[in-house]
């Protein structure tokens, strides 16, 4: 069966980790949010991508779920000694994707073909896809004004109130090359439990410039959303408190409801077993399991329970 998987951030990348243990490389195709992206210390850094890659490659560390395993931070130490800013955490290895990164995009190198090499040599057998080569940002509105996501998301932790979102570039840019082959070619996509707003959004604002209506083309129940948000609580991240802010109560039905014109499949935690008629009221297919990924277990047993899912779906 071949799998799209749309991604972002942590979730995004446990779930994409279980997906493949179980499918055939050449059948998995991870699209990432690169909306993110953003220039630091002179680098090009690409958050939700490298946080994909490093756990697909066995890399990522355990207890952030960001970064680099086993990481030394002995150059970011001796930045801020120097009087430089330290609000970002590049660690000592996770440096070395940057600094190559930029190299290579300085040279006009695109962000896929990057990607692919960087994939190759940590061993990762899926596709991963930046959903860009061109330049998109996220930019938060909030009532201190517009903020870039890593300034309202690392900086400023969040703490700004959200009043909506903008995705600076979509307007100008095209898929990455293979994306719009990828989405013809699935079977089935799934939108990972990744936050809504930040970070699967700017995945969906590409692929709607795709020449293809991908949607209308695989029809509602080919598309399977996963909530992000367990017991009215995000798993990692700010997207219970930016559904709230937006006077919307959180809650995996918000979720739903948040997907229902695209989805027809959605994926909710056992703790949230009493939502699921509401869901359904929704004209959506749904599946009740656990998805709090703790471990790789958990992320391989999730991935086949996504599975099965779709494949009573189509």
């Amino acid at each position: 069966m071949k799998i799209v998987a749309l991604a972002g951030g942590v979730g995004g990348a446990k779930l994409a980790h279980g997906l493949a243990q179980i499918l055939p490389p050449e059948d998995l195709t991870v699209i990432v949010n690169t909306g993110d992206d953003f220039e630091h210390l002179g680098l090009s850094i690409s958050p939700d991508l490298d946080t994909v890659c490093y756990t697909l490659a066995g890399l990522a560390n355990p207890d952030m779920g960001w970064g680099r395993a086993d990481e030394t931070w002995n150059t970011i130490a001796n930045i801020e000694r120097l009087g430089g800013p330290n609000w970002f955490h590049l660690g000592d290895q996770d440096l070395a994707t940057h600094i190559e990164r930029t190299r290579r995009l300085k040279e006009c190198q695109p962000l896929s073909r990057i990607t692919r090499d960087f994939c190759k040599a940590w061993g990762i057998k899926p596709t991963v896809l930046p959903m860009s080569d061109q330049s998109i940002r996220t930019i938060v509105e909030t009532d201190e004004g517009e903020l870039a996501f890593q300034e309202y998301f690392v900086h400023r932790r969040c703490e700004p109130r959200t009043k909506g979102f903008r995705f600076e570039g979509v307007d100008k840019a095209k898929a990455a090359p293979g994306v719009g082959e990828a989405i013809q070619t699935a079977e089935a996509i799934v939108i990972c439990p990744s936050n809504p707003w930040v970070s699967i959004a700017p995945i969906l604002a590409v692929l709607s410039t795709l020449p293809e209506k991908w949607g209308e083309r695989e029809g509602r129940n080919q598309i399977v959303a996963v909530s992000p948000i367990i017991a009215g609580k995000a798993v990692k991240g700010p997207a219970a408190k930016m559904y709230g802010e937006l006077g919307i109560e959180p809650s995996a039905l918000a979720v739903a409801k948040h997907y229902q014109n695209l989805a027809g499949g959605f994926i909710l935690d056992e703790v949230d077993a009493k939502l699921e008629a509401d869901i359904q009221g929704l004209n959506m297919q749904t599946l009740v399991t656990k998805t709090l990924m703790q471990n790789s277990d958990d992320r391989r047993h999730l991935a086949e329970d996504v599975l099965d899912f779709i494949g009573k779906l189509l």
